[in-house]
């Protein structure tokens, strides 16, 4: 090793060690009320998102996005019944509000997303195939619950069957215990 890089390479190391608080620090400051986040959105302000500005695609379908995911099913119901039509954009929205609806909407939810996923601008796709993830993780674990429930029914099934045959041959033991009572007893009378 030269005698270059060996300076060099102390100070790497010391900053690595160091971690973050090596860094010097940069000013950052949150938004303070509802006012300042929002102009921090741009005025972005779409009711239903589409893919038309670049700016306001993600905080658009992100808002779109918490909104179907706090929305009832009388709001979800309106909100499917504006976005009726075969746009991608109008798809993947409608995708988006069916994923938190009930279970029986997921599956259709995830058939939007599959088939348009792909026509979504590049910056949009992370974030719906994440969605999309999110999605069939719910869908999996229903299924294993739905599962779960059914093995439970059957073994539950299958108890009460082995309960009535256990009740079947134990009245079936009492009837030979007293057969052989009486034949026992009349052994037992006869010189």
């Amino acid at each position: 090793m030269t005698l270059r890089l060996r300076p060099l390479l102390v100070c790497l190391a010391a900053t690595w060690l160091a971690g973050c608080e090596a860094l010097p620090r940069m000013p950052f400051e949150l938004p303070t009320n509802r006012s300042a986040a929002e102009g921090a959105a741009g005025g972005c302000r779409a009711e239903l998102p589409d893919f038309v500005d670049d700016h306001c695609l993600l905080p658009e379908w992100v808002a779109f996005g918490l909104a179907s995911q706090r929305g009832d099913r009388a709001w979800r119901d309106d909100v499917l019944g504006r976005l009726e039509g075969s746009l991608p954009q109008r798809r993947l929205a409608r995708a988006v509000a069916l994923a938190w609806g009930s279970e029986s909407q997921w599956e259709r939810a995830s058939e939007l997303y599959k088939a348009d996923l792909a026509t979504a601008p590049v910056a949009l796709q992370p974030l719906l195939r994440y969605w999309l993830n999110e999605l069939e993780g719910r869908r999996a674990r229903a299924a294993r619950l739905a599962e779960s429930r059914a093995a439970v029914a059957r073994h539950e099934a299958r108890e009460a069957e082995l309960a009535e045959e256990k009740a079947a041959l134990e009245k079936k033991l009492e009837a030979l215990t007293a057969i052989e009572r009486s034949i026992n007893l009349r052994q037992q009378s006869e010189p």
